[in-house]
């Protein structure tokens, strides 16, 4: 099975933090015995012009590799494109998030372009032979124009071996953090307003005010093989964004066996469902610092582990290679 994947997000060396989660379901693909090339958009990179030659390189693509598949990893402008210039085999279109669910931007023109590129999803959804979203809340948001049939909720897999549990004193000592003070970790920054950072701060400013020794920790820009060591070194990991499709962190964070505290979005109910210790609040300072505040009282340490060995990247990419083949039966009538 030879499968084309056109993704605007991967690891590169000006952004080595951007689309790990790409490059490991290609990994995992491969590993599943199934042949992957890539059409890498940089979007990061070259900015909007990125996709001045997309059309080019898709067609010169397909024609050399000659795929049975063409799976575009991200939704917006690109999978608009894709799925209208790729019309002679399927194309099925993954979509992570914000590309279906808009967001929070200050910005009027990023408004504006999150908007635009919701609407381009929605287009290439309706084309697409097949459609995979990363949660429920996603699938809701896609509404009517997706038909159900030819639609899947496959969040992104975990490397499992890469986060595990690790001695928590070695990775204290390897950040210069003290093990005399609660560590809470955040992926929230001022960069993404939809991550809701001042919210993260307040419910830690909250535990502060009562005489607590709490530093907030911001994960931003960290190395991809520095994260287990954070997530270790930390004693809860905290979500606060405005939406989200399926968070990595938390799933991460879960199979280094470490609390979580949210808000209630994306699958993350679903994910913490059941683990003891970790705990969802509503979108309020006092909330969350409550929550907190039972994390920091409890072991420090969940079973999260099991809970999402479901979704690690080997099993994450039998259930891709599944939809490809059910797309590609559809497709010859079968």
């Amino acid at each position: 099975m030879r499968i084309l994947v056109v993704a605007n997000l991967f690891p590169m060396p000006h952004c080595p933090t951007s689309g790990t989660f790409v490059k490991q379901s290609l990994e995992g693909l491969r590993r599943a015995g199934v042949n992957v090339d890539l059409v890498f958009v940089d979007r990061v990179g070259k900015g909007r012009i990125a996709y001045i030659g997309l059309r080019k390189a898709v067609r010169k693509k397909v024609a050399d590799f000659r795929p049975h598949l063409v799976h575009v990893m991200y939704g917006g402008l690109q999978a608009a494109v894709v799925t209208r210039i790729v019309t002679d085999r399927p194309v099925v279109v993954s979509f992570f998030g914000s590309d279906v669910l808009g967001g929070a931007f200050h910005s009027p023109l990023r408004r504006l372009t999150v908007h635009l590129g919701v609407r381009a999803s929605s287009l290439a959804a309706r084309r697409a032979a097949g459609v995979i979203v990363m949660s429920r809340e996603m699938q809701r948001a896609l509404g009517r124009t997706v038909d159900t049939s030819k639609l899947w909720v496959i969040p992104e897999g975990v490397d499992m071996e890469r986060f595990r549990p690790l001695n928590r004193a070695d990775c204290l000592r390897s950040l210069a953090w003290s093990e005399n003070s609660y560590h809470v970790l955040t992926p929230a920054h001022r960069g993404r307003p939809v991550k809701r950072l001042e919210l993260a701060q307040s419910a830690v400013e909250r535990l502060k005010q009562e005489g607590k020794s709490v530093l907030l920790h911001q994960l931003v820009e960290v190395p991809y093989a520095e994260v287990p060591v954070w997530l270790n070194a930390s004693d809860v990991l905290l979500l606060t964004s405005y939406h989200e499709g399926s968070p990595n962190i938390v799933k991460q964070a879960l199979a280094c066996n470490r609390p979580v505290v949210s808000v209630d979005v994306g699958d993350v109910r679903e994910r913490i469902e059941g683990v003891e210790g970790c705990h969802l609040a509503g979108p309020e300072t006092e909330g969350l610092a409550d929550q907190l505040r039972a994390v920091l009282a409890g072991s420090g340490v969940v079973e999260g582990r099991v809970k999402v060995q479901e979704l690690s990247i080997e099993r994450v990419a039998s259930r891709l290679r599944d939809v490809y083949s059910t797309v590609l039966a559809r497709a010859r009538g079968g």
